[in-house]
Parts: C-alpha cells; structure tokens; sequence
C-alpha cells in the first residue's frame, strides 16, 4: 500500500509511546518497541527509507548502534545495499577509523571498520532519533575518512527542542546531505 507522507508519518506517530521520566527523571523516552512489533508499520518504515535508498543511489547503508541498527538492516536488504554498523568503541574486532563527539555529560566515541566502504560509495545513515547531533555529525566523518560519499541521513523522528539539525548544517555545506525526518 502507497502512503502519503502525512498518511505515513501519522502511522508511525500513532505506534511511537512516551515513557516518562526514563532512564532517569526528567527523560521522555520515545519506545519505538511498537512500531517494531506491527508488521504493517514496520513494513511502511522499511519501505519508505529503502525508498530513499533507490531515490539516492545508494550502496550502502550505515546503522548507528543501537536502535540504527534495527532500522538499517532491513532497509539495506530491501534496498539491495550493504550494511555497516558504525558501534561504540572497543566493539569491532577489525582496524577501525575512530570518532568522538561531546554529550550533554561526557564524550563518546565510535568507529567504523576502515574496510567498511570502497572509495566514493555512496551511504545512507540511518538512525532512529535525532536528539544533538552529536553521534550523526560523528558518523558522518567517519564515513567521509573512509572514502565514501554521505547521501542522505534519515531518522525516524527529530527532538527539535535539542536543535540537532543545526549541528548537522555545516556538515551539509554542499547540499548532498538532507535529512530525511519521517516524524
């Protein structure tokens, strides 16, 4: 079945619960655990985003631990691309290209296998939430030292009230990076 964008966007809204004050007070957490569990959902999900895939020309697709992961595995497959997880560091087994990032307590780094891509393929990152910034703006130069090409970032939904986007701006300087907000 072929949805509109409000039509799909509605739908996966309607299969996204708030838990409040989790892990800590004060947190909303978005469960994505019931989109994933309605196949017909999670179908319109995978479909849109392996859609985007076709759109973009992309040959792999990048899934950022731990929720990216169940996103993008499926899109690369419906999509007939790669997959690559980009992990938290200490967590690939091969040589790695390494990325740190600030959070709102901390820092954090990933990685990437640096075999992951070959020169100028062309990636799409996937994640499931929007917050920062920091993790995408991470994994987008990790790909980038890696020798392929960023052609899209999606997301699942977008925590506007952390202006992550504006993080991600400078990083889309020659407009071959948009962000693909579904919700």
């Amino acid at each position: 079945m072929t949805r509109t964008p409000v039509e799909l966007s509605d739908l996966l809204q309607s299969r996204i619960r708030d838990i409040a004050d989790w892990p800590k007070p004060g947190v909303v957490f978005k469960d994505i655990s019931p989109l994933l569990a309605d196949p017909e959902a999670f179908a319109a999900l995978v479909d849109a985003l392996a859609a985007r895939c076709a759109e973009a020309g992309v040959t792999k697709v990048v899934g950022i631990e731990a929720r990216g992961f169940i996103l993008a595995a499926p899109v690369a497959y419906r999509a007939g691309a790669g997959f690559v997880p980009v992990r938290k560091q200490g967590k690939l087994p091969c040589a790695t290209y390494d990325e740190s990032y600030d959070l709102e307590y901390g820092s954090a780094t990933l990685e990437v296998h640096q075999d992951a891509f070959a020169p100028g393929e062309r990636v799409l990152v996937i994640d499931d939430v929007l917050a920062t910034g920091g993790t995408v703006a991470a994994t987008i130069a990790l790909i980038r030292r890696a020798g392929a090409e960023v052609a899209g970032v999606s997301v699942l939904l977008e925590l506007g009230f952390l202006d992550g986007r504006a993080k991600l701006t400078p990083l889309i300087e020659d407009g071959s990076i948009a962000s693909f907000i579904l919700v």
